[in-house]
């Protein structure tokens, strides 16, 4: 991922695993350990997405994004150890993009990264993805199983984009939800259920075997074999 971030985090550990980890995959990161610092951070220089802390000192997160927003529409995606629900709505009215709960996943920071970048128009789509004999083009809309075309929904499509841009990542149903749907995941329901069993009855129709499994009591990925 080329991307220019902006990592505002007050614990250092937190700062430079995910500072660490972000620069291995591609990007430049500069980094504010409070408010202040971040306030002047923002206002210098130009980013492609900011990850943000809530409770900093000298100036709070929720204070940063307000502000922003006023003159910037920047991605911002909060990681923050606050979980409750009423709190991560409000950040997301003030104007987030997204909003990931510590402890956290270093990869799903990643992909959920990717996604807004994406819905930002801040990144490009790849031109095409392989995945064995599977093939997809985002730009064009067309996935194929050899050169069978395949005839999916645009939610059906933008599944398998996501499985087929990480094959070995388990995605969870609020991963899927929030990535796909862009909406916060509040409950249980069929929606993802019923959206990847009708992926998973295309591709099988496709190709005559299961290309996407069920990791139980966590979720979903692409077959080993798959690849």
């Amino acid at each position: 991922m080329n991307a220019a971030i902006a990592l505002i985090e007050d614990e250092p550990d937190i700062r430079k695993l995910l500072s660490g980890f972000l620069t291995r995959s591609g990007c430049t990161v500069r980094e504010a350990a409070d408010g202040i610092a971040a306030a002047e951070l923002l206002s210098d220089e130009p980013f492609d997405l900011i990850l943000m802390d809530l409770m900093l000192p000298g100036i709070s997160g929720e204070t940063l994004i307000a502000d922003l927003r006023r003159h910037s529409d920047t991605p911002v995606i909060v990681i923050s150890a606050k979980s409750m629900l009423e709190t991560r709505l409000e950040v997301l009215r003030l104007g987030a993009d997204d909003y990931i709960l510590k402890p956290f996943d270093l990869s799903e920071v990643l992909v959920r990264m990717e996604v807004v970048l994406r819905r930002a128009g801040r990144t490009q789509l790849p031109k095409l993805l392989r995945v064995g004999k599977l093939t997809l083009c985002p730009a064009e809309n067309r996935a194929c199983w050899a050169d069978i075309p395949l005839a999916l929904t645009a939610k059906e499509f933008q599944l398998l984009l996501l499985f087929m841009e990480h094959p070995k990542k388990v995605y969870s149903k609020a991963n899927l939800y929030e990535s796909v749907w862009n909406e916060e995941y509040c409950y249980e329901d069929n929606t993802v259920s019923v959206h990847v069993s009708n992926l998973r009855a295309k591709l099988k129709k496709a190709s005559g075997c299961d290309l996407i499994e069920t990791v139980w009591g966590i979720g979903y990925r692409m077959k080993e074999d798959a690849t």
